[in-house]
């Protein structure tokens, strides 16, 4: 994400910031960054109809820029697609892939400025694309999660594959996409003729998986740290020899010295998507990346759960409660939480993540878009490892006696000027 310019004021922290998304990750961050009733300007085209002297009308596109108040934003990644079942490709030397933008911004809201060609209070959708500037005004003020210039970049390109099925995975710190699927039918070998069939449907496998490599994970970027092979038995073993030995043959040396260098592999239990858990807290992985510390934490968090559940809080009131204790020593919290439509929920948040902050408690954000924080979400998207052991009902017996007491003290008090 490129900071094109700001104005933020010292006083209350209200103002306005202009950025420039230069990928995917960058788009899913100004997803998180934009909020209802926050006001953005930026590029639009607007069909517009002229009407004639004659009564014919005309219409045409005008390109114009589009300030508008925010009532709706919507993310979504088309990477995924249908699983494929055959790939049409050339042969010969390749070139690293040039993997184009999956994701997609729409921001909704009625017009604000006045324009000669769109009234005001007129609804519009912006379509927030890639390296296209856009600016955000927060009247509320800029807190202390929204961060406006971090720059994340690609580590990881994954296969994760099975007899017949491979996914084709692009992962950073915030972000899992999936740039394609590849699904075929693999005979079983239970006779002579049966091996032979299944071996010519592996080997035409093998090519796809080959040919879609190429064009979906880009091999040759110096930010891809690693590339991981992972399935559930030898299945990764022969999918790298094959594509190494296929290398050799076509002569492609920088996927040679790519699959050379920066190959893992990673046994899984499941050949589906959601064994990328399982990559990120494999070893090899860890080393070669920064962003596998949710999946550390999660799993911290689920043992701490297990063993000693008086150290293991979830939902938002019990954590909160630990939290105003001084027992937060890890937390654990999903960007979502940060996105509610509601400025005083938000607000609850980021306080939270402060006042941990400043008791020297970690805070781990989670993106959704990661396997981890989807667990995090299924467990109300907060979580907390304790630095002592709380018994929840004594707590929450201890917040109902105090508010008993202030409720006492408060009537005594109406009871005392009324006498």
């Amino acid at each position: 994400m490129k900071l094109v310019g700001k104005y933020i004021d010292k006083r209350n922290g209200s103002g306005h910031v202009t950025l420039r998304p230069e990928d995917d990750e960058d788009i899913w961050h100004l997803y998180n960054l934009i909020q209802q009733d926050d006001l953005v300007k930026a590029p639009a085209v607007r069909r517009v109809q002229n009407v004639s002297a004659t009564g014919s009308t005309e219409s045409h596109r005008v390109k114009l820029n589009l300030k508008i108040q925010v009532s709706r934003v919507e993310y979504s990644s088309s990477g995924g697609g249908q699983p494929s079942s055959s790939d049409q490709t050339s042969q010969g030397s390749s070139s690293t892939p040039n993997v184009q933008s999956t994701a997609t911004l729409h921001i909704s809201g009625k017009v604000v400025s006045e324009n000669q060609y769109v009234r005001l209070g007129a609804f519009h959708t912006l379509d927030i694309e890639i390296n296209r500037d856009i600016r955000v005004e927060k009247s509320e003020g800029w807190d202390s999660i929204l961060s406006l210039s971090r720059r994340r970049i690609l580590q990881v390109g994954a296969v994760v594959c099975g007899e017949g099925s491979a996914a084709f995975c692009l992962l950073s710190q915030h972000l899992t996409l999936v740039t394609h699927r590849i699904s075929t039918s693999i005979p079983r070998k239970a006779s002579a003729s049966g091996s032979s069939q299944y071996e010519k449907a592996m080997t035409k496998f093998y090519s796809m998986v080959y040919d879609a490599f190429l064009r979906h994970i880009p091999f040759g970027n110096p930010s891809l740290r690693a590339i991981v092979f992972a399935s559930p038995g030898w299945v990764r073993e022969s999918v790298y020899t094959w594509m190494t030995n296929e290398a050799s043959r076509r002569g492609d040396k920088l996927l040679a010295r790519s699959l050379r260098e920066k190959t893992l592999k990673v046994h899984i239990s499941s050949p589906h998507v959601h064994s990328l858990m399982e990559v990120l807290k494999s070893p090899e992985v860890l080393k070669e990346t920064k962003f596998a510390r949710e999946g550390i934490v999660l799993d911290k968090f689920f043992k701490m759960l297990a063993s000693d559940e008086m150290r293991a809080w979830y939902g938002p009131d019990h954590v909160c409660l630990a939290a105003d204790r001084g027992a937060v020593g890890t937390l654990l919290i999903s960007d979502e939480l940060f996105r509610s439509s509601d400025p005083k929920t938000r607000k609850k948040f980021v306080s939270l993540v402060e006042g941990v902050q400043r008791k020297g408690g970690e805070v781990v954000i989670f993106s959704s878009m990661h396997e981890s924080g989807q667990q995090l979400n299924q467990l109300t998207g907060i979580a907390a490892i304790l630095t002592f052991p709380l018994d929840v009902e004594v707590v929450e017996a201890e917040e109902r006696e105090a508010a008993e007491e202030a409720e006492k003290n408060k009537q005594e008090e109406s009871e005392g000027k009324v006498g």
